[in-house]
């Protein structure tokens, strides 16, 4: 039962970590995309395409 305690310690003191890593990563703006903005001008549009009308069919005798 004790193992359990120390491997629930373990995972709890690495999520820590991660989480430090993932603040640290933040506040330093490195998630920040200062690439696209100035590009997406330059980018296609994306066509849309044009729902067909519902037409009634019958039938013809």
């Amino acid at each position: 039962m004790s193992v359990i305690y120390i491997l629930l310690a373990i995972s709890i003191i690495v999520a820590i970590g991660f989480f430090i890593a993932f603040i640290v990563a933040v506040r330093s703006e490195q998630y920040d995309d200062s690439y696209t903005p100035s590009v997406r001008m330059l980018f296609e549009d994306e066509l849309i395409k044009e729902k067909p009308e519902k037409t009634i069919l019958t039938k013809k005798d």
